[in-house]
């Protein structure tokens, strides 16, 4: 089977390094770093326990350079999804499928609509992974891989299916999606904004009370949003949940604070943003989530008003701004 990855930063990498394994596949981004990295060099995949495995790869910044793909997996971050749909129209085969495993809501549709007559269905993963550097990967967190059946069938799923579990991944089909996307959503909202803002790996919330408090908080809301559009997560507790992804991938530094770290653009719209405007169009009070966009908007002003700043110079939220959010919550 012929994989294609688009995208090329931590996830992507993450899937690719293994897959590269198992099947014929190629990865398409606009890194350039990362790409001349690995074409150098090899995707280095570093384990968690330490081992370090070179791979070598196809890798690209031009898909109308690419033979045809069965299967394509989409791992750009969710304001970039569109331009996916420009990348992913040239190489894919006739009947392929195209998964998105990305952060946030609404990506699926945007490339449904972009994509039209092509079979469009989504995953959901909460394994962390992290940049070193270009060309090296770090596996931060485990966790299951769960694949939505696409709504007509697809000759090409249930062989991914297997492909995955054969390249490492804990795989798995699930076919309630709107609980999927959902439940990774109160997760990434629980902890990707708050590391974002407070600087720190995920297993930091988890060991620090106001941290932890806020959250799940988070979380919660989410939940509350989820069930007033009827939406029953695939986990009883949205703050337990959140608190054990944190302890899984305790020394995973989230996806938006290498986002931040790098000076880039977070995906902060597609995951607290989302939950805020479906909190007001439902009637559900989303006071935290609103609170973690702000913050996050506000870091992201200076970085684009300004030279990227490093991690000592970028504006941190202390805990006496996380204990004024608890404070204010229990009024």
């Amino acid at each position: 089977m012929r994989i294609g990855i688009i995208g090329t930063g931590a996830l992507a990498s993450l899937f690719a390094a293994r897959l590269s394994d198992v099947s014929d596949l190629v990865m398409v981004g606009s890194w350039q770093a990362q790409i001349d990295a690995v074409l150098s060099n090899g995707l280095i995949l570093i384990e968690m326990n330490g081992r370090s495995t070179t791979h070598l790869l196809t890798i690209t910044n031009n898909p109308h350079s690419v033979a045809p793909i069965d299967v394509v997996l989409v791992l750009v971050k969710s304001y970039q999804t569109e331009t996916a749909v420009s990348r992913i129209q040239p190489l894919l085969s006739p009947n392929g499928l195209v998964i998105t495993l990305q952060n946030g809501v609404g990506n699926s549709e945007i490339l449904q609509a972009g994509l039209q007559n092509t079979a469009v269905t989504v995953g959901v993963t909460s394994m962390g992974a992290t940049v070193v550097e270009p060309g090296y990967v770090r596996h931060a967190g485990d966790g299951p891989v769960y694949l939505a059946p696409p709504i007509v069938d697809n000759a090409k799923f249930l062989p991914l299916v297997n492909l995955l579990s054969q390249a490492g991944f804990d795989a798995d089909v699930a076919d309630d999606v709107d609980s999927l996307i959902w439940g990774k959503l109160a997760i990434n909202t629980g902890i990707n904004p708050l590391t974002a803002v407070l600087n720190v790996p995920n297993g930091y919330l988890a060991k620090h009370e106001d941290a932890r408090a806020v959250m799940m908080a988070a979380a919660q809301e989410t939940e509350a949003v989820a069930a007033a559009l009827g939406i029953q997560l695939p986990y009883p507790d949205a703050a337990e949940r959140v608190f054990t992804v944190a302890q899984a991938t305790a020394q995973n530094r989230s996806s938006m604070l290498q986002d931040l770290d790098r000076g880039s653009q977070t995906e902060i719209d597609a995951i607290c943003g989302a939950v805020v405007k479906m909190g007001e169009r439902v009637g559900v009070e989303t006071a935290v989530n609103l609170q973690l966009l702000a913050w996050i908007k506000q870091i992201e002003a200076e970085i684009s008003d300004q030279r990227p700043k490093t991690n000592d110079e970028r504006s941190i939220i202390g805990h006496s701004s996380l204990v004024k959010l608890l404070n204010k919550l229990e009024e």
